[in-house]
This record gives C-alpha cells, sequence and structure tokens, in this order.
C-alpha cells in the first residue's frame, strides 16, 4: 500500500484503491489462464506483456534498495540510542528475520515447486526468454565487481551488490555525521518517496502483466505450471502457519510462559482487519493500544512496535526465500547451496527495503535474484500472478511475529505485569474499545464510528524507512 496520504480520508480512499489493483489481478490471472488453455500458442506470444512488467520492476530495484537502506541504518541508530530496549529489539528482529529466511530455504528446497516446468525451454520458441547470462566468476573478480566505477553509476547501472555497497557506506557516513547530516536525510526521506509512489505507479499496470506472464506459462507448460502455483502457495501458507504456532509459539510458551493461540485469539479482530486489507499497517495502531491493555508497558510497546514494523518482516522473508527457490528451479538453474546461503546473507539486509509500499517485495526478489543470477529476474513475472495471493498470509505471520516480540522484549526487559496478561487471555478483563479512543486520540481503525486509518500514533522513534507504520504485506 502506499505510504502516501494523511488522515481518515486518505487511508480510505488508499484501501479501496489498492482493492480495486486486487481485483483487478485475479481476474487479469483468470484471463491468462484461460486464453492459455484455448490458445496455447497464441498465448506463448504474450510473453513481452510479463517481460515488460518486469523490466519496470527492475528498473526501481536500485533507487528502493538505496534509500531504503540509507534510511535503514539511520532508523537503527536511533532506535538503539533508546537504550536497553531499541538494541534488545534490534537484535530478536535480526535473529527472527535469518530464521525465516533459513526456513524459506529449507522448505523450498524440500517441496522443489518448480521442478520439472522448464520455463525457459517452453518459452524459447516464442522468442522473448532471455539468454542465459553470465559467466563463471571467480571470488576475486567477485568482490572486485561489488566496487562501482563511481557512486551514482551503482544506481545507474542496475548492479545490485554496488547500490548496497555505495548505500551502507552512505548510510554510515551520515551516522558519523551527527545532525550536520539530518539534512541530507531528509532529503533521502522525500527521494524515497518519490521512488515509492513510482512504485505504486507501476503496480497498477500488475494485471498486465500478470495476465501476460500467466497466459505465457500456463500456454508453454499446460496444467502443470496450475500445479506447480499450488504447491508454492500452500506450501508458503503452510510454512507461516508452522512458523507461527511452532517456532515462535514454542519460544513464547518457553520465554514467557504464554500460550500463543491465547494470544492470537486475543488479536482476532485484528486478524480479520489485516485479512480485508491485506497489510497489517492497518492495525497499528489497534496493536499498540491491546499490546498495553495485556501489560507490556508504554515505552517497551511505542518502541518494539514501531520498529518491528520496518524490521520484523519473518512473512516476507519466507517469501522471498521460497520464491527464489521456485523461480531458480521452474527456470531449470537451480541454485547451488552456496548460492543458496549467499542469497540469505543478501536478503537479510535487502528485506528490509520491502516495507514500504506494494511492490517493494517485488524489487526486493529482483534485487537478489539478480544479484546472484540475471538470467533469474525474468522468473518474476511468473510470481507476480500469485503474489497478491499470498500478501495475506505475509501480513498475518509478520503482524503475529511482531505481537510476539513485544511480549517477548517486554518479558526480557522486566516491563510485563504478568497477571495483567493472564487476565487480559483469560477473558477476565476484556478490551475496551473506548481505551483505545482515549488513549491515542481518535477511534481505531475497524471500530465501530471510526474510518479505516484513524487514530494517532505514539511516536517515540523518529520516522523509520517512510515512516514505522509501513505497509508490510509488501
Amino acid at each position: 500500500m502506499s505510504i502516501t496520504g494523511a488522515g481518515p480520508q486518505a487511508g480510505v480512499r488508499r484501501r479501496d484503491r489498492t482493492h480495486y489493483l486486487y481485483l483487478a489481478v485475479i481476474a487479469a490471472v483468470a484471463a491468462g489462464i484461460a486464453v492459455g488453455l484455448v490458445a496455447p500458442t497464441f498465448a506463448v506470444e504474450l510473453k513481452p506483456l510479463g517481460t515488460g512488467f518486469v523490466n519496470l520492476i527492475k528498473m526501481m530495484i536500485s533507487p528502493v534498495i538505496f534509500c531504503t537502506i540509507v534510511l535503514g541504518i539511520g532508523s537503527v541508530t536511533k532506535a538503539a540510542k533508546v537504550g536497553r530496549v531499541g538494541g534488545l529489539a534490534l537484535g530478536y528482529f535480526l535473529t527472527m528475520s535469518t530464521v525465516a529466511l533459513a526456513i524459506g530455504l529449507v522448505v523450498g528446497n524440500l517441496l522443489e515447486p518448480g521442478g520439472g516446468l522448464h520455463l525457459t525451454a517452453a518459452l524459447a520458441k516464442s522468442g522473448h526468454a532471455q539468454a542465459a547470462a553470465g559467466h563463471a566468476q571467480s571470488t576475486t573478480d567477485f568482490l572486485l565487481g561489488m566496487i562501482p566505477t563511481s557512486m551514482l553509476s551503482a544506481l545507474t547501472e542496475g548492479k545490485v551488490l554496488q547500490t548496497l555497497l555505495v548505500a551502507l557506506l552512505a548510510g554510515f557516513a551520515l551516522q558519523a555525521m551527527g545532525p550536520a547530516g539530518a539534512p541530507v536525510l531528509r532529503g533521502i526521506e522525500h527521494v524515497q518517496r518519490l521512488v515509492f509512489r513510482i512504485m505504486s505507479m507501476i503496480m497498477w499496470v500488475a494485471p498486465v502483466g500478470a495476465f501476460g506472464a500467466m497466459a505465457a506459462v500456463v500456454g508453454a507448460t499446460g496444467t502443470a505450471a496450475l500445479k506447480s502455483l499450488a504447491v508454492i502457495m500452500i506450501g508458503f501458507y503452510v510454512t507461516c502457519i508452522l512458523f507461527v504456532v511452532v517456532v515462535l509459539g514454542t519460544l513464547l510458551r518457553l520465554v514467557a510462559g504464554v500460550n500463543v493461540f491465547a494470544l492470537l485469539r486475543y488479536l482476532g479482530r485484528e486478524f480479520l482487519l489485516i485479512l480485508s486489507t491485506s497489510s497489517s499497517e492497518s492495525a497499528l495502531p489497534r496493536l499498540i493500544a491491546k499490546m498495553e491493555h495485556l501489560g507490556v508497558s508504554r515505552p517497551v510497546v511505542g518502541i518494539t512496535v514501531p520498529t518491528g514494523y520496518s524490521f520484523n518482516l519473518d512473512g516476507t522473508a519466507i517469501y522471498l526465500t521460497m520464491a527464489s527457490i521456485f523461480i531458480s528451479e521452474a527456470m531449470d538453474k537451480p541454485m547451488s547451496v552456496g548460492e543458496q546461503l549467499s542469497l540469505l546473507v543478501f536478503m537479510v539486509i535487502a528485506s528490509k527495503g520491502a516495507a514500504g509500499v506494494t511492490g517493494a517485495g517485488l524489487a526486493t526478489l529482483a534485487g537478489g535474484l539478480q544479484s546472484h543470477k540475471p538470467a533469474l529476474v525474468d522468473g518474476v513475472g511468473l510470481i507476480v500472478g500469485i503474489d497478491r495471493f499470498m500478501s495475506e498470509a505475509r501480513a498475518l505471520t509478520n503482524f503475529a511475529g511482531n505481537a510476539v516480540a513485544t511480549v517477548l522484549i517486554g518479558h526480557w526487559t522486566g516491563e510485563l505485569d504478568r497477571e495483567q496478561a493472564r487476565r487480559v487471555l483469560a477473558g477476565d478483563a476484556p478490551f475496551d474499545e473506548q481505551t483505545l479512543v482515549d488513549a491515542h486520540g481518535a477511534a481505531a481503525p475497524g471500530s465501530e464510528g471510526a474510518p479505516a486509518g484513524a487514530g494517532a500514533l505514539p511516536d517515540p522513534l523518529p520516522a523509520q524507512s517512510g515512516g514505522a507504520a509501513t505497509a508490510t504485506a509488501a
């Protein structure tokens, strides 16, 4: 969802527009499948529609990564300055993001959802398949290739690893400049808003790209493509559920003694709100209020929740790695273990840029593939067709991960009222919607008489990566 717009009316308009895009993508996917089955020869020739959309996404890779990494480093420093809570939260987010990425790699290798599609060979007859790029590179050549000719060339030439290096250097340099670097950071924030606005515009072409990509794939492979897409979708949903229940649930029980199902039931209304909007952004004010009602102190909630919305994207992490493996297998270019591990390292850093706007996740996915195997980037067009179907699972998983993180960090810092938590989760102290109105100055999204997007948020931290309340379904 777009990060622009303010106030209740803007919030409603933004959600409705995304809803229309969602419906358009679903219709385009259905039309692409129908054309692929009825007229396969013609359908294969539609591949340039998907390729054109992927090229638009590729155009945005470098600016998205540069802006989000530079601003992300700045926000990490600010969060860490808050003290023990900020440092503990950031350490936890980094650890869990890495775990989620690793789980995505393991499940992707076990399922092999793209195996047997042979997309490269099947689409070669259309004359639009990309040539397999690259040649064997030594470690020395790889490392030297990360150094751009100039700082600006990294952005203009589309070299992802070079962009990442320049972004890291710029971010740490702005840290060292202190207050003198604040004007530059504000300038980059404005550039980021421009980049995300362009990305939002590009995403309105997604139905065309999804139609062309799906028609070409189904026309070339028949029902095999539909089976593979179903496998990765179902596998992704099951993986997200297991991650929340097994990984996060076990950690929550062992560390804080809290039942994850009781916590999820307590947040049931928020999950329904997220399900209707495909973004956990809509439930941010309610999560803050409910975590405080649960017994976590306001300072811990005010630091952990907004920071987690930018840095704790477990569902997105699982999606990025599973989608990468799916594309590599579908195009008969499987990645070695070493390539998968290096991709994991890249995603640990670059996935922080997937929390800005619809399509940023696709840009991050394309960036990871381009940095490791450029010939695989064309396969992103296939993911576009099912991306919207998986957005709800990403948003729900991200939200659950942030709720669990808030309870854990409250426990570790001694800022969790265990008796209050027990009473709340047992249903003895139900959440009063009026509490949210009184505490945050406006009715919450989804509450009676309140438009979505309403509700002021406490601002314990400066804005991060385009704002704390970013759309984590990206």
